[in-house]
């Protein structure tokens, strides 16, 4: 007889937040990421450009991989497309974290930004 497959956990439960907030949450975020791209574009580190549309951030990497950051406010949601495929985040307790496996936005940001980028990069929470 074989274990049980363990229970996937429930995705977990926003935090709510009035328009305002999400809006100023996530343009928080998007400035944030833009700034850090900046940084290492002015240090010579890597040339990531950017494009940002409203609340979408696109980040074109050297070997013309994408990273799509999108801001989903009829359901309080970041969005990030990337080559290992797409996530949804949601804020919670202060983190916007991933609505399948609780996963924090930056964190992984972070982790898919330095696999296309084939050196660390590291994006800070705001």
């Amino acid at each position: 007889m074989s274990a049980a497959a363990p229970l996937a956990q429930p995705a977990p439960a926003a935090t709510a937040l009035s328009d305002a907030e999400y809006q100023a949450r996530t343009r928080a975020v998007l400035d944030a990421i833009e700034a850090q791209v900046d940084q290492w574009l002015d240090s010579d580190w890597i040339d990531i450009d950017t494009h940002r549309s409203g609340g979408l951030l696109e980040l074109s990497f050297p070997d013309r991989s994408k990273i799509i950051i999108n801001t989903q406010a009829p359901l309080q949601e970041l969005w990030l497309a990337a080559k290992a495929g797409g996530f949804h985040y949601r804020f919670v307790a202060g983190q916007w974290l991933d609505t399948r496996d609780g996963s924090e936005f930056h964190a992984h940001l972070s982790q898919l930004a330095s696999a296309q980028a084939g050196k660390a990069l590291e994006f800070a929470a705001v």
